[in-house]
């Protein structure tokens, strides 16, 4: 589990065959954390196994088929810039929300509108992500626990502080870039109970 806290931006420097999937490798920079062999790290938002021991900043991860058809990791290229953050702890402050690591959807980024007052984006979703994203909750992109200024029926925006825009790669974001969407656990667990009591009988 993790909390959506990006604590480091790191970039790819190596992608390489391995099997059905990729060999993952990221500089981490000077990240302060330490992860282990067998450790989960969010990378942009999906939660990856750590497969070798970190040296020199070096993480080293195993990437299957099926997350790279389902996130923009398949997209990734020697040189671009990734969210990292490493799982929480259970005594940990949980200074974002709930993030699982689960990718739900690939949006894009419809518009960027800047200016001294205010940094907002606009995403494009999958219609059936859409309805798990409310105004005022929480939904992660790249992995950035971020609190949903609108919604639509098919986007949703956030505004972003200079914080947010300095410390993750959603500084980055131009129209038209891809990201990870995760929707809030609690909103999808909700969604989910309504749609398997549908129709039963009160008590039932």
């Amino acid at each position: 589990m993790f909390t959506g806290l990006v604590q480091a931006v790191g970039e790819v420097a190596e992608v390489a065959p391995a099997g059905a999937g990729r060999r993952l490798t990221l500089a981490a920079g000077a990240w302060a954390e330490a992860p282990a062999p067998g450790e989960s790290i969010a990378v942009s938002g999906c939660c990856l196994t750590l497969a070798e021991p970190a040296v020199d900043g070096r993480l080293v991860f195993d990437v299957v088929a099926e997350t790279l058809s389902r996130t923009t990791l398949g997209g990734l290229a020697p040189g671009a810039r990734v969210n990292l953050e490493r799982a929480a702890r259970a005594d940990s402050l949980l200074g974002g929300h709930i993030v699982q690591g689960h990718i739900d959807a690939v949006g894009r980024v419809e518009a960027v509108y800047a200016d001294a007052g205010e940094h907002r984006v606009r995403f494009a979703a999958p219609a059936e992500s859409v309805p798990l994203i409310v105004p005022k909750g929480s939904v992660a992109v790249d992995g950035v626990s971020l609190t949903v200024a609108a919604a639509g029926d098919t986007w949703f925006e956030v505004a972003l502080i200079p914080t947010t825009l300095r410390e993750t790669t959603l500084g980055d974001l131009a129209e038209g870039a891809a990201v990870n969407i995760e929707t809030d656990i609690l909103a999808r667990a909700v969604a989910h109970w309504l749609r398997s009591t549908r129709g039963r009988p009160a008590g039932g």
